[in-house]
């Protein structure tokens, strides 16, 4: 089918050869290659269409973003090219990052303005909260981990966004990867008639240039002031979507503060929420500055829940020991004088241990709060001190034993060259380990967190890793065969040499040119769930 792009046209659908629009009459090959074949979407600055380009061999699939100024006056024309000379400019100077669609025409045709751009086949995150309902907690921390270092780019080459929100983010079908789209908005002045009459349906407002969106948007950017922070705050709002299905604009504001009202209908941990709460503050002076420095605290409250959940833990052990001692109490009688002395002896010197170590996890955990950068720096380890070698080195029976007993943490732990075959380790978080050559065959390890974790070499065949978080790791020559890898996450992982022979791949977010640097053979199932050689 060919489309008309002709905003006047009464019936825009045509025949596939059609050359002319048999309704208006207008031409259907636009700059004489690029074909219409469906609509995408439509808003107040203008229509987004699926296309092809004739002229190359294979005819291969674009998108044309079609601007249609509300007027014809020279003042509108010339404002409505500023605005997509300047889309272009902002597209060709990133575009060759991979998250990031590439700039392939621009033109102006019979007073309207056409960008063609790559097409990047996919759900946005919108369409997906729709279907499969909100996110949870850890999925919007993994969603915050990958969409942020692309945030950290766009400042790096002096772009501010200015709508990022979940309809301009798409979950890429090839890799997984979230792509930014939608680069129209500038911070051109608007006049204060043309922002009183943006339109209220949730549509970027577009009058002389685009703004953003309401809900998304701060209060500097609406006011015509953005600056790189609130590209920060429409994070932290889609998050929000993220986490309710909502648009931020129906929570209520403080009249007195003007903060976002969200917290009571967002059931994330308090401190998830107070990591939340600062990318979403209303003053530009309260928020996060860059997105280094809210991935930094994303870090800090992924390390102080690990250690709350330790000092969980070592309650219960010692609550444990303590009644382990009340039953040999009881039964002391039945021994020798002398032994009852060693018993005693030794019992006592157990319970100072743990309690000298729930002390000093207690005073870590005081110094974290009053000193983030503290626990940046240093990762405190949920194991007792009696489970680690003198040289810093954990076993594998220590690992095993402190995950018997409810511990999940082992991030920047080294576990190099442990045998944790047939280990059930699901859930654990092994961030930032050192895992070269650590042995984990055939181990349950749904769940897991790897991120930023070295696994040089390391042994994972025929492992569940379902759901596992691979973002940022180093699995060089790592064996995958028959791995389990449904969903699991491998943003920006180093895939050089690994083998994934036989791996089941349905779901993951892994990009071709990671494929084509590890070993795959006919048995590999691909993330669209066929076989075959990448």
């Amino acid at each position: 089918m060919s489309y008309c792009v002709n905003p006047a046209c009464p019936e825009p659908k045509n025949a596939d050869d059609a050359i002319q629009c048999q309704a208006c009459g207008s031409n259907l090959l636009l700059r004489d290659r690029y074909r219409a074949i469906k609509a995408l979407g439509q808003g107040g600055f203008g229509a987004t269409f699926v296309a092809v380009d004739d002229l190359l061999p294979g005819k291969p699939v674009c998108v044309i973003k079609q601007l249609r100024p509300a007027s014809t006056s020279p003042r509108v024309l010339d404002m409505a090219r500023q605005l997509f000379e300047r889309e272009a400019k902002t597209l060709g100077k990133i575009g060759n990052h991979p998250q990031v669609p590439r700039l392939l025409d621009y033109f102006e045709s019979d007073r309207q303005f056409y960008l063609v751009q790559e097409y990047v086949g996919g759900q946005t995150l919108k369409q997906e909260a729709k279907r499969n309902g909100p996110f949870s907690e850890f999925a919007v921390k993994q969603f915050l981990r990958e969409i942020l270092p692309l945030v950290k780019y766009l400042h790096d080459n002096e772009v501010i966004h200015r709508d990022i929100k979940p309809a301009n983010i798409i979950r890429r079908d090839v890799d997984n990867q979230l792509v930014l789209i939608d680069f129209g908005a500038v911070k051109d002045q608007v006049s204060q008639t043309a922002l009183l009459n943006a339109n209220s349906t949730g549509e970027t407002a577009f009058t002389s240039f685009a703004i953003g969106t309401p809900g998304f948007a701060p209060q500097e950017q609406m006011a015509l002031r953005p600056v790189y922070a609130s590209d920060i705050y429409a994070v932290g709002a889609t998050c929000l979507y993220l986490l309710t299905g909502k648009s931020p604009k129906h929570f209520d504001y403080d009249p007195m503060t003007t903060e976002l009202i969200w917290r009571p209908f967002v059931y994330v941990s308090d401190s998830f929420a107070a990591v939340l709460e600062k990318m979403l503050a209303a003053s530009v002076r309260d928020r996060y500055q860059s997105p280094e420095e809210a991935l930094r605290a994303l870090d800090v409250e992924s390390h102080r829940q690990t250690l709350s959940e330790g000092l969980s833990t070592r309650r219960k052990d010692v609550s444990h020991q303590e009644e382990e001692t009340r039953l040999e109490e009881k039964n002391h009688h039945a021994l020798s004088p002398a032994a009852r002395e060693v018993e005693l002896l030794r019992t006592r010197r157990a319970n100072k241990k743990a309690k000298a170590a729930s002390r000093g996890a207690t005073a870590l955990n005081s110094a974290m709060n009053s000193n983030p950068s503290l626990a940046t720096s240093f990762r405190t380890q949920t194991l007792a001190p009696s489970s680690v070698a003198s040289d810093g080195i954990l076993d594998a029976k220590a690992v095993r034993l402190a995950y018997g007993k409810g511990r999940r943490d082992f991030g920047d732990c080294n576990l190099t060259g442990l045998d944790l075959r047939s280990s059930t380790l699901s859930g654990a978080n092994f961030y930032d380990a050192k895992l070269n050559r650590v042995n984990f065959q055939g181990s349950d390890l749904v769940s897991a967190n790897f991120g930023r974790a070295s696994l040089v070499k390391a042994c994972l065949r025929d492992s569940n890793l379902t759901k596992a978080y691979f973002v940022n790791a180093n699995l060089e020559g790592a064996d995958l065969r028959g791995a389990d890898l449904i969903e699991a996450s491998f943003t920006q992982a180093n895939l050089r040499g690994a083998n994934l022979c036989g791996a089941n791949l349905t779901g993951a977010r892994i990009s071709e040119t990671q494929l084509g640097m590890a070993r795959t053979n006919w048995l590999t199932i691909k993330p669209n769930g066929k076989r075959g050689i990448f």
